[in-house]
């Protein structure tokens, strides 16, 4: 069983609720490590004062916050440990509002909360209350000397925890141009609706979609413990510049994307038994898309 990285107490009334704190995510990354071209050794990274010439330990740092240019306070980590303290692990529920009211633009991480020994029945109260009120827990906590925003949720039968940015952390997107003045022909709308209608699933699967890059990158370390020629492809050329006609685009889009949907929704029909009332669905669902297509053709040709 994996490790919590960290404990809390959900509060909310008069109910305390101490929990264990599991990361969410597993780190999949693929990690390198800077070595000697020459011989090949593993380099180390030293810290040196550049005013005394002299190889720093850590346990001769302290940290420093700038006040001016190379004018610094100092605070040691007893100082920030007592300021964590005094905020405690308490994890006290101001409001729960509706999960659909919260945009994900506000969350940063996520991570799994676990009952301690004795806190179960209040631990399955609130997740089941949760889920069946659709609301989440808004919180504020100090979590490895930091005061961050916290969201609790039901998930899977039990509770998670999404950290959360500020207000004031997360940049107005009225300053990002959005390009509003421009005006979108009804033609080209449809043929877009048509298009996202077209590659639509009922719901998110995850398990489609796979990391290629991490395995492209570990398949080539592969080949080169096994001694073999790696072949340096050349670069992909930059799919950038201006679309010059957006209609045409878009309806060449809807037919490729029509094209993939049906084998791949026959593939799925065919591999899995009882599944033909779903398969003549979605060939009807295709053959709508497709007469809709061809009707708005006709209309915007003449």
């Amino acid at each position: 069983m994996a490790r919590p990285i960290g404990t809390g107490v959900l509060s909310f009334g008069l109910v305390s609720i101490p929990v264990e704190i599991h990361s969410a995510i597993q780190d999949q990354g693929i990690h390198f490590h800077l070595l000697h071209k020459k011989c090949g050794s593993r380099v180390r990274n030293q810290m040196i004062c550049p005013v005394c010439n002299v190889v720093v330990e850590r346990s001769d740092l302290v940290r420093g916050f700038e006040l001016s240019k190379d004018n610094y306070v100092q605070i040691t980590e007893q100082e920030l440990e007592s300021l964590e303290a005094e905020a405690n692990s308490a994890i006290e529920f101001r409001e729960f509002v509706p999960v659909e009211k919260i945009d994900p633009v506000y969350f940063e991480s996520t991570y799994y909360l676990a009952p301690t020994k004795g806190a179960e029945k209040p631990y399955r109260l609130l997740a089941e209350t949760l889920e069946t009120t659709s609301r989440v827990a808004i919180a504020q906590t100090v979590f490895h000397e930091k005061e961050s925003l916290v969201a609790v949720r039901s998930h899977q039968n039990g509770l998670v925890i999404h950290f959360m940015y500020f207000a004031n952390e997360v940049r107005d997107f009225g300053q990002i141009p959005k390009a509003e003045g421009e005006k979108v022909p009804e033609r080209e709308t449809d043929l877009a609706d048509n298009l996202i209608d077209t590659m639509s699933s009922p719901e998110f699967i995850p398990e489609r979609y796979k990391d290629e890059y991490r395995e492209r990158v570990l398949a080539t370390i592969d080949q080169k413990v096994k001694g073999q020629e790696i072949t340096i492809a050349p670069p992909a050329p930059e799919r950038r510049g201006k679309v010059v006609d957006i209609f045409a685009a878009l309806k060449q889009s809807l037919e490729q994307a029509a094209s993939k949907r049906q084998p791949a929704t026959r593939e799925r029909g065919q591999s899995r038994r009882g599944n033909g009332v779903r398969l003549r669905s979605a060939r009807k669902s295709c053959r709508r898309t497709r007469a809709r297509y061809w009707r708005r053709e006709r209309r915007f040709n003449n």
